[in-house]
């Protein structure tokens, strides 16, 4: 099929009516629920985040289909502690600013071995997210996370490819909607306290700056092979660090230190509010 015999169909039309509307939307408050209306169209996600991030600060929330009952699991656990072993993050962090792209395309290779997986996502019921990332400000990246449940229809391949087609509209709606609106939530995203610290200051006054390095890669899913690469040097080395970490925090478990660094982050957090 041609592109003029593809735009001929009616289900073409229908479909660049839906898009005419939320590109007209997409300078109002009400844009984030068109979106969430629009992109489920094209892959039937169970939930969805809009959050904004801005450099080492806390993720603001934008938008969310969270029902009250799981909140404090889904949307305050991740804003005050989870979000900072968030591959979705740390993907932003490293200069990921556009695109659609799956949570295990950008995850290390033991993600889903890790403690934060099994807390957060698998507590959740999820099984897949994916995330469209914009661009809207010189430091400001968006990002929609979709999630899929293991209880509900599976993401699939067309439905992926789509979202990857459309993604460069996304980006440019949601820059229109930042152009217009962002003026809402600048304040509230400045005032939100960077916990970077918390990884920077965990374990200063035990471990090494090379240990601490590795607690952060083994936190956020990475082998033993992996944190070696990632540190260029030997998994033997890894193994003698990961050994000396837990001999100095006493500890005995990923587990254990899992629960530490969540403490820890609590601790530095309520330090940052004042409280």
């Amino acid at each position: 099929m041609n592109l003029t015999d593809l735009l001929a169909t009616a289900d073409s039309q229908a479909w660049h009516q839906r898009l005419a509307q939320l590109t007209r939307a997409a300078g109002g408050v009400g844009f984030p629920r068109m979106l969430e209306q629009t992109l489920h169209a094209l892959a039937g996600f169970d939930t969805v985040l809009i959050n904004t991030y801005k450099g080492q600060h806390r993720p603001l929330l934008i938008h969310d289909n969270y029902p009250p009952e799981r909140r404090e699991q889904g949307i305050e656990r991740y804003l005050s502690q989870a979000y900072l072993l968030d591959p979705f993050f740390k993907a932003v962090h490293d200069g990921l600013d556009s695109g659609a792209y799956r949570l295990r395309e950008l995850a290390p290779d033991r993600f889903e071995s890790s403690d934060y997986y099994h807390h957060y996502y698998r507590a959740l019921g999820l099984a897949d997210e994916v995330g469209l990332f914009a661009r809207v400000d010189t430091d400001v990246v968006m990002v929609v996370s979709l999630g899929f449940r293991e209880d509900a229809p599976r993401l699939t391949r067309r439905s992926l490819q789509a979202l990857r087609h459309i993604a460069p509209v996304i980006d440019a709606l949601l820059g229109d909607y930042w152009k217009w609106q962002g003026h809402r939530f600048q304040a509230r995203l400045a005032e939100r306290e960077p916990v970077e610290a918390a990884f920077d200051s965990f374990g200063r006054e035990t471990l090494t700056a090379r240990e601490r390095e590795i607690v952060r890669l083994l936190l956020a899913g990475h082998s033993t092979k992996s944190a070696a690469r990632e540190l260029d040097i030997s998994d033997g080395t890894v193994k003698v660090h990961r050994k000396h970490i837990y001999q100095r925090l006493d500890i005995s478990s990923q587990s254990q230190l899992f629960r530490l660094f969540l403490d820890h982050v609590a601790l530095v957090s309520r330090r940052q509010a004042g409280q």
